[in-house]
């Protein structure tokens, strides 16, 4: 879905149609590396050390989690910012786009 860099559309705050820039923003925050699970708390904790089964993270599928990917494109959010009164405001949360903006 292709977007153009603006639209004209009603602000909320100047409470009138105005030229808006459109700018896409990344849906929601990325993980930390010391999340419950991950590899990193746990050697961190001593767990993947030693001799013997490691179990949970010994060997490993030829094929990691995070490379059998799905999805082909991720979602994006939307934000229009008035050049009126340059504030900004999110619209149509969690889109999914292939190639967004307009050059």
């Amino acid at each position: 879905m292709k977007i153009p860099k603006t639209t004209k559309r009603f602000c909320p705050y100047c409470k009138k149609q105005t030229q808006q820039k459109i700018k896409l923003v990344s849906t929601g925050a990325k993980r930390g590396t010391l999340t419950r699970g991950s590899l990193q708390r746990a050697k961190q904790r001593g767990l993947n050390r030693g001799i013997g089964n490691k179990g949970k993270w010994g060997s490993k599928p030829p094929i990691a989690k995070n490379k059998r990917k799905s999805k082909t494109t991720k979602k994006t959010n939307i934000m229009y910012t008035c050049t009126v009164c340059s504030k900004s405001k999110y619209q149509k949360k969690g889109i999914r786009m292939g190639k967004q903006i307009q050059e």
